[in-house]
């Protein structure tokens, strides 16, 4: 596996501080200030701020900061419209063209994320969980459709987080993600599907409950 680059390195870092909250939604991200608190010239800095910028992460504007990516839940639920309709088409093709070695891959995140839920950070838990689902569209063996999913995840990457840091669903994500995994190992693709709209159904309304919630506070 390729080394990442430094741009890279820092992106992953920037990315993990907007989940943690670190950076809040609609803030300014200071490019010659954060290149400064992580030890770096500002070049890789500003490629790093393009690669967030590409994933909807960060927004940039002309002669201005960028700010990070405060997306309405209206934004939200489209994007969920598009992400539901490419994971049940990876679902579907992964039945038939997955191999055993796939299939024993998205089988061993599943057992890892249920031994360590309890104990692993919330970021490296949700980095786990965002693995689980792409290695069900990579085992698709379709790189267009790989390629659109992975746009459409990066752009519901904090929304996703901020449903999975809830925990307060832990044995029906788990259940669910079970169930994936066996519907996966039989190549049955309608208890696939089933299990993945349970899945998304479910996201979906974590994510409109933690808006809701979000707006009742700063309204009170």
């Amino acid at each position: 596996m390729t080394d990442k680059t430094l741009p890279e390195k820092i992106a992953d870092q920037i990315r993990r501080d907007i989940l943690r909250g670190r950076f809040a939604p609609g803030s300014p991200l200071k490019e010659r200030e954060t290149a400064l608190e992580m030890d770096v010239s500002r070049t890789p800095m500003r490629e790093a701020i393009r690669i967030l910028s590409k994933e909807g992460l960060v927004i940039l504007r002309p002669a201005r900061s960028p700010v990070i990516a405060d997306p309405s839940l209206q934004d939200i639920a489209d994007a969920i419209d598009v992400l539901r309709a490419l994971e049940l088409l990876s679902g579907e093709l992964a039945c038939r063209r997955a191999s055993d070695g796939d299939l024993a891959r998205i089988a061993a995140m599943q057992e890892k994320m249920a031994a360590e839920y309890d104990t692993l950070d919330t970021v490296d838990l949700f980095e786990i969980d965002m693995g689980f689902h792409t290695a069900i569209v990579e085992a698709a063996h379709n790189p267009a459709l790989l390629g659109t999913y992975r746009a459409y995840l990066e752009r519901l990457w904090r929304a996703r987080y901020l449903s999975a840091s809830q925990r307060r669903s832990r044995d029906r994500v788990l259940r669910q993600h079970g169930d994936i995994v066996e519907g996966l190992v039989a190549r049955d693709p309608d208890k696939v599907a089933a299990a993945m709209r349970a899945h998304l159904e479910a996201l979906e309304d974590n994510i409109r409950a933690k808006y809701e919630q979000d707006a009742s506070e700063d309204a009170s």
